[in-house]
């Protein structure tokens, strides 16, 4: 491939998680993912402020989802069934990628900063959920509690959809998730 062929950001996207699967994150350069490529480490940072943030890129994409979700849900919605919902949009968005997805928490799973980052991300959702909530009229500690167990809903049904053999869409899952909750708070 050539530097002048289209889709770099997808090309060393898949590059680095080719690499980070055959060798590990630590172990890969930025030089070596630009190389797979066929770009050059300058593209590279054009595209991605380091080699983690291959990893992270739809994290921003992922929260305004989840947030217009929940925003849009009817006003009589409880605010568990506003975070449901926000669950449930991702639901098609994910099922699309799931051996991207297998494959980018395989990475994640065998590395501490990159499990760091990983929480870091799952702890803006909680709190922009939480914001969602908010405006949405729910007081705290309600909203805050709400979207913390919403996003241990999404954590969890994540889990189980990128465990191997797991054949069921995500959106099931995160449905599942919810009923049990709702069971467990009863």
């Amino acid at each position: 491939m050539g530097r002048w062929e289209p889709n770099g950001r997808g090309r060393l996207a898949q590059a680095a998680l080719d690499l980070y699967v055959e060798r590990g994150f630590d172990q890969t350069t930025v030089a070596e993912i630009a190389e797979r490529a066929g770009l050059t480490e300058r593209t590279f940072f054009r595209h991605y402020a380091d080699k983690r943030e291959v990893l992270f890129d739809g994290s921003a994409m992922l929260q305004q989802l989840m947030v217009d979700a929940a925003a849009a849900a009817p006003d009589d919605a409880s605010p568990l069934e506003a975070t449901a919902a926000a669950l449930v949009a991702v639901g098609e968005m994910f099922d699309e990628r799931r051996e991207f997805a297998r494959r980018r928490h395989s990475v994640i799973v065998a590395n501490p900063e990159l499990q760091e980052r990983e929480l870091i991300k799952l702890a803006r959702l909680t709190e922009a959920i939480a914001a969602t909530l908010r405006e949405r009229g729910v007081g705290e500690p309600a909203a805050s509690l709400t979207a913390q167990a919403g996003i241990g809903v999404f954590h969890v049904s994540f889990q189980r959809w990128v465990a191997p053999g797991e054949t069921r869409r995500i959106g099931e899952l995160m449905r599942e998730g919810v009923e049990e909750l709702r069971a467990v708070m009863r």
